[in-house]
Parts: C-alpha cells; structure tokens; sequence
C-alpha cells in the first residue's frame, strides 16, 4: 500500500515549533519515500477550538512551504461516523454503557490512592445487563482486554509492550455524546487509509489503546513512529522561554522558512556531517527511521548560525519577497521587487535575520534619515576632516548622473585622500555616517551608487552643516 501520514494538530491555539516540526518530518518522509501528506484539524473539542487557531496553523504550514496534498479536512465532519463505530461496538459487545457520576469516579480513584493503587477506571459497570434501562447520564466505554499484552514495532523506538492489566476501559463517548480523541483518531486513520502515524513520543501511552480499537473495529493496523520531544538547553522540555513560541513569531525575527526547516530537521536526524541543507535535498534524503530515540536539544544559536547561512546562498528574487514583507510590517517604504532584488546583493553577506537586513536599508528607502550616531559623529567627524570633506563634495559635485560610476567615484576619493594625506578610513566613516546615519553600511563606493548622485549629494551637505556647523561655499542644492 502507498505511503500515506497525516499531520492533525488541535486548534487550539498557534503552530509551535514543535508541531511544526512533526508537520515537516511528515511532509519530508512523505516526498522522499513518494508518499501522501494529509492535514486533519483536530476540532472535537469545540469549547477550546478556534477559527483563528485553525488559521494560525494554516498559515504557518504555508510560510513553512507544508502544503498538504489533502485537506485540510476537520474531525468534527466526521461526528456521525465516529459515533455510529462506537455504538456498532456497544452492539456487538466490544463496548458497554457507564453511569459512574463524576462524584463515584472522584470517591474510587481517591480509595486506590489510598492503598497504594494506581488510580483508574475498576471497570465495575462492565458486567451490567445491556438491557438494563437507566435514566442516568451515561458514557460509553470499551472492554479493553484484561489480559495478556498489546505490542508494536515502532519506527523510531524499537519494539514497544503494554501489558493489558495496566490499562482502564477507556471512554469512547462521553455524556454529553460527543466522541473522544482515541475513538475519533482510529476511525479517521481508518477512513483516510493513513499507513503510517508520525508523532511526538507523548502519544505512545495512546498507541496501545488505539490498537485494541483498530482490532475490535476489524481495521488494518498502521505503522507507528513516535518522536523524541525537543528540550531546551537546560534539559527541560521546551517551553516559551526556550523557544516554543509561534513558527509565525519566527518569521517576525527575521528568519527564513528554509532555515528553520533545515534546523528542525537536524534535531535527531542526520546525514553524515551536514549541517546545511536546502528543502530540495531534505526532502531526498530523509527518513524517519534514522532518527535518534533520545530527546533534542533546542539551540537558538545553532538556528541563528544556519539562518544566516541560508540568507547568504540565497537568490536576491527569492529573499525580496521576504525582505518585502518585514518591510510593510515595519511600516518603511516598500521600492517593489524589482528594486529589492538589485538591493539584497549588498545586504546578505551581513545579515544574519531579515529584519536585520530591513534595518540595514532603511537608509536606502527614505527620503530623510530619522536620526544620526552621535557617538559616531563626536568619534569619527573631527574638524581637521572639514577641508578633505568639503573637497571631495565639491569634486563629487562636479560628476553628472551619467557620470557617477563607481571608476569615476574611486578617482575623487584617491585625489582627495592623496591632497590630504588620509587614509581611506578616515575620510569613509564621515561620509558613511552622512548617508546612512551610522557607521555600518556596504562599501563606500556602493552605497554611493545605491542611494544615487542627487540623495548622495544632499546628505553629505546636511552632513557638513550638521557635523561641522558650516555648509561649503558654492555648493548648491543638489535638490533643486
């Protein structure tokens, strides 16, 4: 049978970082083993699920670059479906009703304590006659096998034993006749033919009693892969303040979807030595039986370290689009991809996020800058740089727009450095700091280029009136 998993997160608030990354092994085992993803919204439980969740979820797998192949589909559709399976059980004796109040649930579990036992379900409303009417609230529960053991072979943590004895009659419907998870999750794996079930190691306490309800409803058996839950670096599992926020708040801090999916897909998973991996070759060589049975460690630093990578080897069209949208989000002027595309190339090398990036050419992007290092300026802009800096405006002024090329710039600046006696930093940091506002920026003679003669030219004017209080005589506005 083809290969065919799910991904099926509860709405019940946004994509973390960890279903996100059960979403990618989903998606990576699916392509490189030829096979089918399927997202299914987990909804049964009504009063905590959201459309906004739902959207959330939706739209995080679609800046991971996760689309499914089917669905999304909801569980809550299938309501009839799961409930008519639980009462063909409840008819053919494989399930029974439960009036236990909640009071005589609360009373029995606190009598186990008591002795030492492990609190559950003693099953003392399973013998009673199924035609005994009673106008109790009731639940339908199901006749877990009391002896012997359930077994499996799990993909990622070897063979794996329960013993029947320590499992309760679980609950398949409850009161108020609305299924639960497991009854729901058997019949949808069922219905949708999934062949494999990929998911955090927290599920296996429920994979033994999901395979006694495959059997009684006579299903085909799936295979199970459960995965190592991420840690932070403490060795405590991953929360908020390790990381486990939104993969949406991810994007926010400037990383790129290609980065966290090649982050994520390290964490128990190799391939040789590698580190950096582009989505292409994940989803060639990846596969779920190759990952380790320990938990990972989630290291923001590791993740900063290969964002910064994938920004450097990326195609400038491919990072304008992001580049784009932290641009809107930022509220700064957005030139259009064309124009981005042309500006990115002078940004990767020194970015490690895109917001970095968006920071880096604002300059570039207004028409006035908001403020100056002043620190930079008292360091950098000192009076015996008056002379040198008025002469190379006055040289610069002298260049037309078909003129200011970066062979034509280089010669004033090397006449000027020359004349005075400077070196080329001493004379750039001013001029740096009179275009972009501070003292980090792409090489002189590019950021020159880039803002282009006119904003050039006004910028260094403002910057001699402002950094040495005196305008150079002649010099006109280069505005005008």
């Amino acid at each position: 049978m083809a290969l065919r998993t799910r991904f099926a997160p509860s709405p019940t608030g946004f994509l973390h970082i960890g279903g996100a990354r059960t979403a990618l092994f989903c998606h990576l085992h699916a392509r490189a083993h030829g096979g089918t993803t399927v997202l299914r919204i987990e909804d049964t439980d009504r009063q905590r699920s959201s459309q906004a969740a739902v959207d959330a979820i939706l739209e995080g797998m679609r800046w991971m670059g996760l689309a499914p192949d089917e669905g999304p589909f909801f569980q809550s559709d299938s309501y009839q479906r799961h409930l008519a399976e639980a009462h063909r059980l409840l008819a053919e004796g494989r399930a029974y009703r439960c009036t236990c109040s909640v009071e005589d649930l609360d009373a029995m579990r606190e009598e186990q304590r008591q002795k030492g036992l492990k609190p559950r379900y003693d099953g003392r409303c399973r013998h009673r006659d199924p035609g005994q009417s009673s106008d109790s609230p009731s639940v339908i529960r199901f006749k877990t096998p009391q002896s012997g053991e359930v077994s499996w072979h799990d993909l990622i943590q070897g063979d794996i034993r329960f013993a029947n004895d320590e499992l309760d009659d679980l609950v398949l419907v409850r009161s108020d006749n609305s299924p639960t998870y497991n009854l729901a999750v058997v019949v949808d794996d069922h219905d949708m033919n999934i062949t494999l079930v990929l998911r955090g190691e927290d599920h296996i306490s429920n994979t033994p009693r999901q395979i006694h309800l495959l059997e009684a409803l006579g299903y085909q058996r799936p295979h199970y892969a459960h995965m190592p839950l991420l840690h932070g670096s403490d060795g405590a599992k991953l929360s908020k303040r390790h990381g486990a926020v939104s993969v949406l708040q991810y994007r926010e801090n400037g990383f790129l979807p290609a980065a966290v999916n090649n982050y994520l897909a390290r964490l128990g998973w190799s391939h040789g030595d590698q580190e950096f991996f582009t989505m292409e070759e994940l989803e060639r060589l990846f596969d779920v039986t190759r990952l380790g049975r320990s938990a990972t460690i989630f290291n923001q630093e590791k993740l900063l370290w290969l964002n910064g990578q994938h920004i450097r080897t990326a195609k400038p069209g491919d990072l304008a689009a992001e580049l784009s949208w932290h641009l809107n989000r930022m509220g700064l002027p957005d030139p259009g991809p064309e124009r981005l595309t042309v500006l990115v190339p002078h940004f990767q090398e020194r970015s490690k996020t895109m917001v970095e990036m968006a920071e880096k050419c604002h300059f570039l992007l207004v028409d006035d800058l908001p403020s100056y290092d002043t620190a930079a300026i008292d360091h950098h802009c000192t009076p015996d740089l008056l002379a040198p800096m008025s002469k190379l405006c006055d040289h610069l002024q002298s260049l037309d727009a078909a003129s200011w090329q970066a062979g034509h710039l280089e010669t004033i600046f090397k006449t000027v450095l020359a004349d005075h006696g400077l070196k080329m930093g001493k004379l750039a940091q001013p001029v740096r700091i009179a275009l972009t506002g501070t003292t980090v920026s792409p090489g002189i003679y590019e950021t020159l280029l880039l803002l282009g003669r006119d904003k050039s030219l006004s910028r260094l004017q403002l910057g001699l009136k402002k950094f040495f209080n005196r305008t150079p005589e002649g010099m006109e506005n280069p505005g005008q």
